[in-house]
């Protein structure tokens, strides 16, 4: 099985390379378009990583993973499944390249923290004046005095 490679991003500067025995592939028989072949082939591909084992990941970056996509995990696995193509092959490419992005964004930083601003006196100004402007309209609505 080949490598899975993710591209550089932010936090990892070189790209990850995950080694091809780290990586499990399992096929089925996949549900949808494949007519007369949907019931003979098995296109739908899981393919599966563990986190906490693998080799291509330093430890501050496992645990970045780790937490990142605890949703998704069963223990420390990840698993994709891809069964929109018709064929094993484009299925197998595609669980990999969503793997790869679903690690890459993981791997990413956090942003920065934001820091809290004031409104801006004139932002203040025109929002009161707008209030004052509506207020006057609605009373205006109001039913006419006998006076």
């Amino acid at each position: 099985m080949n490598e899975l490679r993710v591209p550089a991003g932010p936090g990892i500067p070189d790209g990850v390379v995950v080694p091809g025995p780290d990586l499990s592939e399992q096929f089925s028989r996949a549900s949808g378009p494949g007519g007369q072949g949907v019931n003979t082939t098995d296109s739908r591909v899981q393919l599966s990583l563990d986190l906490g084992a693998t080799s291509a990941l330093t430890e501050r970056q496992r645990q970045r993973v780790l937490a990142r996509l605890s949703s998704r995990l069963v223990g420390t696995v990840l698993t994709i499944d891809a069964a929109e193509h018709r064929s094993q092959r484009r299925n197998r490419a595609a669980a990999r390249e969503r793997m790869a992005d679903l690690l890459r964004e993981a791997l990413a930083p956090p942003p920065p923290p934001r820091r809290p601003t004031k409104r801006t006196r004139g932002s203040q100004r025109r929002r009161l004046d707008a209030k004052r402007r509506r207020s006057r309209i609605k009373a205006r609505r109001a039913r006419p005095t006998d006076e």
